[in-house]
């Protein structure tokens, strides 16, 4: 108890604290790009069984879809093909983290399903 009261302890657990919350705050800012992506891929395989073959109908729900989770995608961004059997959806974009305006790291992320 002496240590956490006298300056030396109480700069450890500042700096404790300091670090958890940094770390915090780079794992959401870049988690939550990577969820969003995780979560658009998942749904963009569900579309494309659901779609049914209509090229247009699967596009405008994926580009719904994208707007929900505010991705930067446009529907000219959004290649979807029908073949015999299957659906094939490709599209990619990319987003840019912003840590404290100091440094950006720019994400890269691409969705290629065949259903």
């Amino acid at each position: 108890m002496n240590e956490l009261r006298n300056e030396r302890g109480s700069v450890k657990v500042i700096f404790t604290l300091a670090f958890v919350v940094l770390c915090v705050y780079v794992g959401l800012k870049i988690g939550t790009p990577y969820y969003r992506y995780s979560v658009f891929k998942s749904d963009a395989r569900e579309i494309a069984r659901v779609g049914l073959g209509d090229i247009s109908r699967t596009k405008t729900m994926l580009v719904e879809r994208a707007q929900e989770l505010k991705l930067p995608i446009g529907e000219e961004d959004i290649s979807v093909n029908v073949t015999n059997k299957t659906v094939l959806i490709n599209t990619s974009w990319a987003e840019t983290v912003d840590f404290f305006g100091v440094y950006q790291k720019e994400l890269d992320f691409s969705v290629n399903i065949e259903e």
